[in-house]
């Protein structure tokens, strides 16, 4: 159960394994998140432009464009380098982690993850803007 109503807070997965947008899109549902999702870089770079989600979960390992890039993109501009990027990747070395933050990620989570560890780490980024908990930095 949720601490606080979170609507109007939308999200996007981007990730080319479809059972772990199933099973974070539930997650994230069922705490009043609206949910979309993109299977690949480009795909996921067009949703942002679209949609100007308040958060992205971000998969290094992006087919046609890759999570690095990606974030870089999103940070490197001006208009949306307000969208809070949480890297959620396999790939867990600390140099993949290094790079990550480099590229301009807000938070770095290794799967397989916990749901409660996803909320977690959600609420934390942001509600890290120190403005009321729960609103993006914009």
């Amino acid at each position: 159960m949720r601490d606080r109503p979170l609507l109007n807070k939308t999200i996007l997965i981007a990730d080319d394994e479809p059972h772990l947008i199933r099973s974070l899109s539930y997650v994230l549902q069922r705490e009043g998140y609206g949910v979309e999702s993109a299977v690949d870089g480009q795909e996921a770079l067009a949703k942002i432009e679209a949609l100007r989600p308040d958060l992205v979960f971000l998969d290094l390992s992006l087919p046609r464009l890759d999570g690095f890039e990606v974030c870089r993109r999103i940070k490197g501009r001006p208009d949306l380098r307000s969208i809070y990027v949480i890297i959620l990747t396999a790939r867990g070395q600390q140099e993949d982690r290094t790079r990550g933050l480099q590229a301009g990620a807000d938070a770095f989570m290794t799967k397989p993850f916990s749901p409660k560890g996803i909320i977690a780490k959600l609420r934390q980024v942001l509600d890290s803007s120190g403005g009321p908990p729960g609103l993006p930095r914009r």
